[in-house]
């Protein structure tokens, strides 16, 4: 029987709940621990896995038998929670953004390299397949050098529900730490990861939900590719229109349910209402839901928004369902196969780097380097005009 990594996860929140079904299906992992500051958390993942469940990730990292920690809690805590189980000498997988500061990520490439752990940021939809079928597409040279990636997703993001933190950008919260590392990523991935300098500006344009909602940004790369990069997340047009209408996990969606956050959210009477309504869907919550019996049916692959890459003798459109080639005289279909198990892609890299010893791409260097342009985005747009980049590195650094 082949070996299965030994997962412990730290934080039974949204990031853990959207990747469950991944985490449960993939043939290379296994689910055996679990730390929240949740006792219903805490309980109902016992219950459901047959794992323990600590509150710290120290006490877990100290008694349960895991080979890796996945990391899903609150942005500002990323930081500790991975110095932490990189020293216990446990793997690393970390939700985007990596961290909060510059320090805090070197701080956490230093602590698995002292080590000698791994630790990946992710998931990302850099990891899409027809993100990965594109960038083999502009590396096998047929159309020439690439020159431009156009980037647009507007979504509901700023209007569901959130905690405190999560609309205060001090804490990580707003569109630039949360979604711009996936179209960042995605830019980076497909222009090589050299970014040289990155100009941008932010929208806060509800002060009820004071942080950043939208961003604009424009990213030069050493090379010469550029990439355009717009991003709103106050509800209004829905960009799954322009991908078959399948939300970012690859679901159906059902255009009918228009405004449906913007309603959920103006029900509510006040914060503290808010607040309740997210931990009542967080795992162990009153509204979550029972684990699946199988991998879930019917999904296309995951994406970030419409996208259009261009390369001297054609555009590339990756889409849910596959990537399309506009090449000077016909167009061309590369369609790819339904994902079997969702971002199955995620557990691929950080599997294939353990037990196979194949280096990984989204490494504590490249999540620092995706969160250093985030960064730029938030500083562009305060004042400081086009900023130049210091941490970038190439793809497979």
């Amino acid at each position: 029987m082949e070996h299965k990594l030994k997962l412990g996860i730290v934080g039974l929140g949204r990031g853990f709940t959207v990747l469950l079904p991944t985490l449960i299906f993939h043939p290379r992992l296994e689910i055996i621990a679990a730390a929240d500051i949740r006792a219903e958390a805490r309980d109902r993942f016992e219950l459901d896995f047959s794992g323990r469940a600590f509150e710290t990730v120290e006490e877990m990292c100290e008694k349960a038998d895991i080979d890796v920690v996945y990391i899903a809690t609150p942005h500002f805590c990323h930081a500790d929670h991975a110095v932490a189980a990189a020293r216990a000498g446990k793997h690393v997988l970390v939700e985007k953004p990596m961290a909060l500061s510059l320090e805090d990520c070197t701080r956490m490439i230093e602590a698995a390299a002292s080590e000698n752990v791994y630790l990946l940021v992710g998931p990302s939809h850099s990891y899409d397949l027809p993100i990965i079928e594109t960038k083999r597409i502009i590396d096998s040279g047929s159309y020439g050098k690439l020159h431009l990636v156009a980037g647009i997703n507007y979504t509901d993001f700023i209007y569901r529900p959130r905690r405190p933190d999560e609309l205060n950008t001090a804490q990580g919260g707003g569109v630039v730490y949360s979604q711009a590392a996936h179209q960042i990523d995605v830019a980076r991935f497909l222009c090589g990861g050299l970014v040289n300098t990155i100009y941008a500006t932010t929208g806060n344009y509800d002060s009820s939900r004071p942080t950043e909602g939208a961003y604009s940004a424009i990213l030069k790369f050493v090379g010469g590719a550029v990439a355009n990069l717009t991003f709103s997340g106050y509800g209004h047009f829905d960009s799954d229109e322009f991908c078959d209408w399948r939300s970012e996990t690859g679901k159906p969606k059902d255009p009918k349910n228009y405004g449906a956050a913007r309603r959920t959210l103006a029900a509510l009477r006040s914060s503290s209402d808010e607040g309740k309504l997210k931990a009542d869907r967080a795992f162990g919550g009153r509204s979550s839901s029972k684990l699946p019996n199988s991998p879930p049916q019917g999904l296309t692959h995951e994406h970030f928004g419409f996208l259009v890459v261009s390369c001297s003798d054609c555009d590339i459109r990756p889409m849910p369902s596959g990537v399309r080639i506009y090449a000077n005289e016909e167009t061309i279909e590369h369609p790819l196969r339904p994902p079997a198990v969702p971002r199955a892609e995620v557990i691929d890299e950080l599997s294939a780097a353990i037990l196979d010893g194949v280096a990984p791409i989204h490494t504590g260097e490249w999540g620092r380097a995706t969160f250093e342009a985030c960064m730029a985005v938030v500083q562009s747009a305060n004042g400081q005009g086009e900023v130049s980049l210091k941490h970038q590195v190439p793809v497979g650094n």
